[in-house]
């Protein structure tokens, strides 16, 4: 993307299909203020923003993250407007970019809060939007939330995964100074190995009866099957069920696995373990209470419940749960990502149930979303057949990128976490 010129970038947006990438806001005060945040930045930051005629914002040291602008004015006004989301927007629409996006990213993504100076603060409440309420991760809307994630296309995603179609970090071999040992040949074996580990931690064994709350494509419940539990895996994505249920039956798992099209609060039944992986994230904050207080309710007397989970620090969290965001807008409506502290007070509120272990792996998910983008990067043309378009596109490489500087940076954690009743 860094040899591009300005014509050789998206010059149109269908208005239709993104109409907020379509609409330039003209709001010339705020672009003011975008304009001088952006001097700040670059030198506060040491960003090389590169503006059209191949002059240097502002002067950095050599091998600084660089930024290009292909229309400086039109950037200004997204920020200005929409803060974040409309720096997002604006990648997406083709006004800037980056030879190391990522790089970029994780030099913006550290501590993200010293971004605005003090002056500037004042401003949040005019461009800083909250959730709408539309996008709630209600019992109404919860499965359109999903939908409009899981259910691009089962092709889609099967580009840039590994052949289990595990969407969720890997756990990798390591390395003598402790760095996962990440390569796109190993990354089937380090989904397995991370699915392993949970299974393990939920004690899942022959007989055990497993609930799976969030299905994916498959991967966990055809592995706790093969273990001998009785699985009963839930899933809200329709792409997903008709997907994991052929898969379950290709591998004669069909008497030992189910796959159930049913949101998580009208689950029935009593389970020896419960697992979820990176579901937690999409139920969002007023809904939690409910969702630890269902496996509460299905947890079988002695059970053990194992999640795996995007975390952020604590106070990150709280600063930025009441926040839209462009996550949130384009990629993943309804959610937020919680802390460990978060997770443990709602389960002490809610349920019987306590939180007596957690392991992190962050770096992980660093190398499990390098592999992803690097792949959808390589696969540009195919997803392009598939009727994705150079917005989405770019929207998608935005959101890898992104998330990859948030593990970078420390911004972002995963962690394996165990819930068991107090004895």
């Amino acid at each position: 993307m860094s040899t591009r010129t300005l014509t050789e970038l998206p010059t149109t947006v269908d208005p239709l299909r993104w109409p907020d990438v379509a609409r330039v806001p003209r709001v010339p005060l705020r672009a003011a203020v975008a304009r001088r945040l952006l001097h700040r930045i670059a030198r506060r930051r040491g960003i090389d923003v590169r503006l059209p005629d191949g002059r240097s914002l502002v002067p950095v040291p050599p091998g600084s993250p660089v930024l290009r602008l292909y229309r400086p004015e039109t950037f200004c006004h997204r920020v200005g407007a929409g803060g974040l989301i409309g720096f997002g927007e604006s990648y997406q629409a083709g006004d800037w970019d980056a030879p190391d996006l990522v790089g970029l990213l994780t030099v913006l993504a550290a501590a993200p809060e010293h971004l605005v100076p003090g002056w500037a603060q004042p401003l949040r409440r005019v461009y800083v939007q909250r959730p709408p309420a539309a996008e709630r991760g209600s019992r109404e809307q919860a499965k359109g939330n999903i939908a409009r994630h899981y259910d691009l296309s089962n092709e889609l995603f099967a580009l840039f995964l590994d052949p289990t179609l595990t969407y969720s970090s890997a756990v990798f071999p390591t390395g003598a100074d402790g760095c996962p040992l990440a390569d796109r040949t190993g990354l089937a074996a380090a989904q397995r190995r991370k699915i392993d580990r949970l299974l393990d931690l939920a004690r899942v064994g022959p007989g055990t009866r497993l609930l799976e709350i969030g299905t994916g494509w498959g991967e966990l419940a055809l592995r706790a099957a093969a273990r001998g539990a009785e699985v009963v895996s839930l899933t809200l994505s329709e792409q997903q069920l008709a997907l994991a249920r052929r898969r379950i039956a290709a591998a004669g798992q069909s008497g030992r696995a189910e796959v159930r099209l049913c949101d998580y609060r009208a689950v029935t039944g009593q389970y020896d373990a419960v697992v979820s992986v990176e579901m937690i994230e999409a139920v969002g904050k007023e809904y939690w209470p409910s969702y630890f207080a269902t496996l509460d309710r299905v947890l079988a007397p002695g059970g053990r419940v194992a999640l795996q989970a995007i975390t952020m620090p604590h106070e990150r969290m709280v600063a930025s749960g009441e926040t839209y965001t462009w996550i949130l807008k384009y990629v993943f409506p309804g959610g937020l990502i919680p802390s460990v502290r978060a997770i443990a007070e709602t389960a002490e509120r809610a349920t019987t149930l306590r939180l007596t272990a957690a392991a992190s792996f962050g770096p992980h998910y660093a190398e499990t979303l390098r592999l992803w983008r690097e792949r959808f990067t390589a696969r540009g043309e195919e997803v392009a057949a598939l009727g994705f378009d150079e917005v989405f596109r770019r929207m998608w490489r935005l959101y890898l990128a992104y998330s990859e500087a948030g593990f970078r940076t420390g911004y972002l954690d995963v962690r394996q976490l165990l819930l068991t009743r107090e004895a």
